[in-house]
């Protein structure tokens, strides 16, 4: 296994939309949300350690699931887990978690992913990575996965690629916000535009540079540390200037900035699994096209449902289609799921009537 191979595994968020499940405390990369018996961040741990040395993996996340991350990944050490005392994007914890990994191996060739998605085929995952890394040790290129679009999402930001081009990874021609559903349907039937997974790989070199010349403010403080970093100082100069960078995504700081953006359209399934409605399909069906996680269920006229409790409950359902029906300790969920967006709001109504504690 090549030992230049590392890893930013991005373990941040808190998942609103999967709501009651994912909360504040315990979000949704800690759960297992597809009912295998792992949860999301061992099952993309595990997919990443295929090609990547196990100790080489650095975790992302907020300093309040340092604990979860150690609980649920045994073989990580602390020195692993990179903790930010506050919320602040992608683009300041991937400059910050670079810059440690740069201070221990310079040569080191990284990819960057979120913690939280689906992927069927691992082993057509684990061929583009490699072919990826190994276009990134050979150019100065900032480069990211791909995904084939299988209907007009409006949900996903997309990329355009230079349709000229025939080789197999693509100059990219410009990041595109997400579109409304004409538009998307427009990019699918252009054939040059692929979903933005926000899966990232790089140089350190490289990406160092690429802050270093567009965002020199959010380099210059964090470059300020790198003396300390990896050292028992460490942690209190994150505490008091982690704070003070700008709240920004990675891809509006460089990969939009950038010319040297290079895309590998990818040869396997995605899902981001955002939403319940997203979740539902991915997982196995009943006869009545349900899908269920945990429970044990009677079901009568009622379709398109996506089910989960806490282990073994039994649920019967009757006359209910293309719901959301989530059970969780103190928590019921019922929930048309062509509205499953509006979570975030009924979620902000459930705290302001009932308190925090329940979200």
């Amino acid at each position: 296994m090549n030992k230049n191979y590392y890893a930013i595994l991005m373990a941040g968020g808190v998942g609103s939309r999967f709501w009651p499940v994912s909360t504040q405390e315990f979000p949704k990369q800690f759960h297992d949300m597809l009912g295998t018996g792992e949860t999301l961040i061992q099952k993309t741990f595990s997919r990443l350690s295929k090609i990547i040395p196990k100790e080489n993996i650095f975790i992302l996340t907020n300093e309040c699931y340092n604990d979860l991350v150690l609980e649920q990944l045994p073989e990580v050490s602390s020195k692993q887990v990179v903790l930010e005392p506050a919320m602040r994007n992608t683009a300041p914890c991937i400059l910050y978690a670079s810059l440690k990994i740069e201070k221990i191996n310079p040569n080191a060739v990284v990819i960057v992913a979120p913690s939280d998605h689906w992927i069927e085929d691992e082993m057509a995952f684990t061929n583009n990575v490699e072919e990826a890394f190994e276009f990134c040790q050979e150019n100065d290129a900032l480069m990211t996965l791909g995904i084939k679009p299988t209907f007009p999402n409006t949900g996903y930001g997309y990329i355009e690629f230079d349709k000229e081009n025939t080789d197999t990874i693509k100059p990219v021609k410009q990041f595109r916000e997400k579109p409304d559903y004409n538009t998307a349907k427009e990019f699918i039937a252009k054939g040059n535009f692929v979903w933005n997974a926000g899966i990232f790989m790089w140089g350190v070199q490289n990406v160092l540079k690429a802050f270093k010349e567009n965002q020199s403010d959010l380099f210059t403080l964090f470059k300020s540390g790198q003396a300390l970093y990896n050292t028992k100082e460490e942690a209190a100069f994150i505490e008091e200037n982690y704070p003070k960078a700008e709240n920004i995504s990675v891809d509006y700081a460089i990969m939009e900035k950038s010319k040297n953006v290079f895309v590998l359209p990818a040869a396997f399934d995605w899902n981001d699994l955002g939403t319940w409605g997203s979740l539902y399909d991915k997982l196995p069906k009943d006869d009545n096209n349900n899908a269920i996680v945990n429970a044990k269920t009677l079901v009568e006229n009622s379709t398109g449902n996506m089910i989960r409790t806490e282990n073994d409950k039994v649920v019967i359902v009757d006359g209910l289609k293309d719901y959301i029906i989530v059970d969780k300790k103190d928590v019921l969920l019922i929930f048309p799921k062509d509205k499953e967006q509006d979570i975030k709001i009924v979620l902000n109504k459930v705290k302001e009537n009932f308190g925090d504690h329940l979200g």
